[in-house]
């Protein structure tokens, strides 16, 4: 997701800073801002997600000296 933000926001500002051209009936500049400004809102709840939402497992192995027993033990934990 946060892949797909940065594009966004590269896209909204090549259209709102570096596009000289014009469309009829599509203000490029303000498609540009707009893109920007959903991209660093898909970035933030990227970040915000990634940082506070989510589920940790660790899984443990353990094998007997004598390789016959194996244990496992699995933890899941949410942030």
């Amino acid at each position: 997701m946060a892949g797909l933000s940065l594009l966004l926001v590269a896209a909204g500002a090549v259209m709102a800073f570096a596009v000289s051209d014009r469309v009829e009936g599509v203000d490029l500049i303000a498609t540009g801002y707009i893109l920007m400004i959903v991209g660093g809102i898909g970035l933030l709840a990227s970040l915000f997600s990634n940082t506070f939402g989510g589920v940790r497992s660790r899984t443990e192995r353990t094998v007997s000296p004598d390789g016959r027993t194996v244990v496992e033990q699995t933890e899941t934990k949410t942030r």
